[in-house]
């Protein structure tokens, strides 16, 4: 479908299917981008396992579990979202994302200059999102 022209020559998006988005990859770890907004982007990540201890200095960030549980630990507690749930992990606090089932599909909210991995960097690092 075409996207829709709004008010005043503005374009409408189409809806986003989020399920039909994560049928169109099987990695997990690499985050895609599906929509923007505000400068925010909306991702979508599959997981699997554990990922790095990072931060983010300067962006908060939400992790919105749509498949499986997940759990967020931090360095006085960890968190376990359950499909529907959402977690806002504020900008400065140390985290580290672990699938708790097999697979994990999130929907991440955060700022455009948000990179994956925060201040840490290694081979999950991700410069570039591909959009879909």
């Amino acid at each position: 479908m075409e996207p829709q022209a709004g008010g005043e020559g503005l374009t409408i998006p189409e809806p986003v299917n989020v399920a039909g988005k994560f049928a169109l990859f099987d990695d997990a770890w690499n985050p895609r981008i599906v929509a923007e907004l505000n400068g925010q982007q909306v991702k979508v990540a599959r997981l699997r396992g554990e990922f790095i201890w990072h931060q983010h200095e300067h962006e908060d960030e939400l992790f919105w579990v749509i498949r499986g549980r997940l759990r967020l630990r931090f360095r006085d507690r960890d968190v376990l979202l359950g499909e529907g749930e959402f977690q806002v992990v504020p900008r400065g606090v140390e985290h580290l994302p672990v699938a708790e089932t097999e697979e994990v599909w999130v929907v991440l909210f955060e700022p455009a200059s948000t990179l994956n991995t925060g201040e840490a960097r290694n081979e999950r690092t991700r410069e570039t999102l591909e959009r879909l």
